[in-house]
């Protein structure tokens, strides 16, 4: 079986942490915790008879007082940048943090997800600056840990993502 290693990288507070266990245990919880460190988990995703296990890195929140280990995406297959439709300032914290990634592996490919899409956004962005953001990823997904929207979704594309 093949195994691939993502990492999932973001701000503190975008839903990371219910990304993962809303995928691996398909629950939410309104309970907010911290991840301090990186917290690993793994589940098969299956498609046309292939099967693939994900050994999903959930990184801590980055910001600027807590520093980027780029030593987390060594042996990566790809990585998640999420940011939070409801807080304009994690777009701009995203791509602060594609752009450390981007430094020490250009190689790896990097996918965009915008979480919380059950909540109203409060971006003031247009869509055209969104897209130039979103361009700088393979793609663009948006998601809802709380409702399962694309999350399944998310980590199938990037479980059978070719290039």
């Amino acid at each position: 079986m093949i195994q691939k290693k993502v990492c999932i990288l973001g701000p503190t507070g975008v839903g990371k942490t219910s990304l993962v266990k809303q995928f691996v245990e398909g629950i939410f919880s309104d309970k907010y915790k911290t991840t301090i460190g990186v917290k690993i988990d793994k589940k098969q995703v299956n498609k046309d008879g292939l099967g693939v296990q994900l050994l999903i890195w959930d990184l801590e929140g980055i910001d600027r007082y807590c520093g980027f280990n780029p030593r987390y995406l060594r042996g990566a297959t790809a990585y998640i940048v999420v940011v939070d439709q409801t807080r304009s300032q994690s777009l701009l914290e995203g791509m602060e943090i594609l752009a450390m990634a981007q430094e020490h592996y250009p190689d790896i490919p990097a996918f965009f997800v915008v979480n919380k899409a059950d909540l109203p956004s409060s971006w003031h962005w247009s869509e055209e600056e969104v897209a130039t953001y979103a361009s700088k990823f393979k793609s663009m997904t948006k998601t809802s840990a709380k409702t399962g929207e694309n999350v399944e979704d998310l980590f199938s594309t990037i479980a059978f993502w070719s290039e």
